[in-house]
Parts: C-alpha cells; structure tokens; sequence
C-alpha cells in the first residue's frame, strides 16, 4: 500500500507539473482577447509580419493573440490537450522541445511567409502534434507509440491546414506548415534524449556441456 501511495503521490505531482506552463499560456491568450473586447482595440499588431521589423516581436507574441473568440475557442483545447501529453509523457525534454518549436516555428514564419499579419496558437498545435507523433513512431516505445497514434486518430486533419489548397486561403497555413516543420526538427534532434524504449538485457545463456565423445574417458579402479 505505501508504494502504491507513493506512485499514486508521484504521478500526481507529474500531471501538476505538466498543467503549469499549458495553462499560464491559455490564461494569458485569454486575457489579450478579453482585452481587445472590453477596450475595442486591436492587437494583430502583436502577430507575425514577415520580414518587417515591426513583426519581429511577434515571433514571441503571435501565440497569444488571435482573430476571435471563434479563432481562440478553436485552439484551446488542442494546444492544452498536446502542451499537457508533452510534459507528461517527454517531461526531461518537454521544455526544450517546447520552446524550440516555439521559437524555430515562429522565426521561419518571420523569414518566409506572406506579406500579411499571422496571428493564432496554431503553429504551437501543428508543431506539437508533428513532435508527438514523429517522436512516438521513432522510439518505437509503447506508451509513446500509444500517444502517436491518438494523435492521428484526434488530429489527422490538420494535414489539410498544410497546404493552400486554394488561391485565397483565409488561413495561416505557413504558420501551420512551419510549426510542424519545427516540430519534426525537434523530434529529430532530440531523438536520443527523454524516455527511450526500455532494453532488455536477456542473460547470456550456459555453454553446453562438451558431447560425450570428447568427455575424457574414466580410468577403471581395479
């Protein structure tokens, strides 16, 4: 019983710890979008515009600013969903993957994208579930396989939100192309860090016995 409160106690503190980063996030995406409603101002200004200095800011602000409520509602739950599977399951790593495609995915979207303001947590989502799923497919670990697949089963559309499949796209799908290419890059370069499929180490089995032919014969006692 005490090492089952024991593991129940750890577990706990795990999950606490994987909502503290995900829900700073979400509370201050919804501040700014209370903002703009109570004041009646608007702050894409905060976004991405590609290769201008004044949309160089939004490589750390773009996430918390979004176009409407209709817009913020959409992404809250995916990004709280896969933010929170990514510090539970990769916590050693979950910063450091996090971050990198934060910054990766927002600078590439600074660098090549179109002359417009990109807004949204979206490429935050399209990276975290490109991470998730390439990494669980790579360690070819169980639990993380696990996550991989639920992954495609809850998110498999988002590959249609990769590509302009029209000319007048009302969407940043170069934040979410360039989000998920941070997220793969990520999964890449820190392959061999965080959880690893476990090793098992079978033991070496006995020699056999020499066949009897070559045993030394026995001398007969008279």
């Amino acid at each position: 019983m005490k090492i089952l409160g024991q593991h129940q106690s750890y577990e706990k503190r795990r999950l606490i710890h994987s909502l503290i980063l995900p829900l700073l996030f979400l509370f201050l995406m919804f501040t700014v979008r209370l903002v703009e409603t109570l004041e009646n101002v608007n702050l894409h200004f905060l976004g991405i515009k590609p290769l201008s200095i004044e949309g160089l800011t939004g490589i750390l602000t773009m996430p918390f600013v979004h176009a409407s409520w209709n817009h913020l509602w959409n992404n809250a739950p995916s990004f709280l969903i896969l933010s929170v599977g990514l510090f539970y399951f990769y916590r050693p790593i979950g910063y450091k993957v996090f971050f990198t495609i934060y910054f990766l995915g927002g600078a590439l979207l600074w660098m090549i994208a179109r002359n417009s303001w990109h807004v949204g947590a979206s490429g935050l989502i399209y990276g975290l579930s490109a991470f998730l799923f390439v990494s669980g497919i790579y360690r070819r670990y169980i639990p993380l396989l696990a996550i991989a697949l639920l992954v495609v089963f809850l998110y498999g559309s988002l590959v249609w939100g990769l590509f302009p499949w029209h000319q007048f796209v009302t969407y940043s799908w170069e934040g979410h192309f360039w989000g998920a290419f941070a997220g793969i890059f990520a999964a890449v370069i820190y392959r061999k860090q965080g959880p690893q499929r476990p090793v098992i180490d079978i033991p070496d089995e006995p020699e056999d016995e020499a066949p009897y032919w070559e045993l030394p014969e026995k001398q007969e006692t008279q």
